[in-house]
């Protein structure tokens, strides 16, 4: 019986998205235009967006020239290594995907939803599989009050369903509201986010010896995932690891 009802809620799910696609025909995600072809993206509109594959950095998620192990790590992250455990982006963040993302994160873009979050799980999946329980950066609530959504819970809530993970969408707060790290060098970016982050005293059992997947929608330097992961590890939790829709790659980035 349980196997008929999946099977029919299968059924009703994709003949809804038949009709749904038939009525009003998919967006591209990348040039906005609709009734381009089946599916969020055109083939040549496919090829272009830099998906991340390893070898990568296993602390950081950064593309490497060469395989050194499934442990190997970047120079960057031996010099200063981050304080999660394990990071893993779907894209580099460029200006072939800013559009998706922005699309998401300004607009509140739905429709590409599935896609982005399928494709995250194909660059974490591993982590996902590991995690007791995947929690969102969260917005300050008078941002997300004016916003009215917050792009990191939906990637959340998609990753969830695919893997079948516990979700908790208010496991940690964002104590003061910050300015926008966007344009602020890496030192300024730490200090724009240190201390802003804790974990809610009513989700604070919910985490203590689990291991956590931390998603976000975008990792630059990593300062505000490094912020979120010290309130996470000052609640107990065991393991953090991030996983994020894009990461900034920069030239410096890749080892030669």
């Amino acid at each position: 019986m349980d196997a008929d009802m999946k099977a029919g809620r299968l059924a009703a799910k994709g003949l809804f998205r038949r009709t749904r696609d038939f009525l009003w025909p998919p967006r591209s995600l990348i040039s906005g235009d609709r009734g381009e072809g089946a599916g969020p993206l055109r083939p040549d509109e496919f090829t272009k967006i830099r998906f991340i594959t390893d070898p990568v950095c296993n602390r950081c998620g950064v593309p490497q020239d060469f395989d050194a192990g499934p442990d190997a790590e970047c120079p960057a992250c031996m010099a200063r290594p981050p304080r999660w455990g394990r990071a893993r982006a779907a894209f580099v963040y460029d200006d072939v995907s800013r559009r998706p993302v922005l699309d998401l994160k300004r607009a509140g873009r739905r429709d590409g939803l599935e896609t982005l979050s399928g494709w995250m799980v194909q660059a974490g999946g591993a982590l996902a599989d590991e995690a007791d329980l995947i929690v969102p950066v969260p917005l300050h609530y008078t941002r997300l009050v004016m916003r009215g959504f917050n792009q990191s819970a939906w990637l959340a809530q998609a990753i969830g369903e695919a893997s079948g993970r516990r979700v908790s969408v208010d496991a940690l707060k964002r104590k003061r509201r910050t300015p926008s790290q966007a344009g602020l060098s890496n030192r300024a970016r730490r200090r724009n986010v240190t201390g802003a982050f804790d974990v809610r005293a009513s989700r604070r059992k919910l985490e203590e010896g689990r291991r956590i997947l931390l998603v976000d929608d975008v990792l630059t330097t990593g300062a505000t995932l490094n912020a979120c992961t010290r309130a996470l590890k000052r609640a107990g939790a065991r393991q953090i690891d991030v996983l994020v829709l894009a990461r900034v790659v920069r030239a410096t980035d890749v080892t030669i």
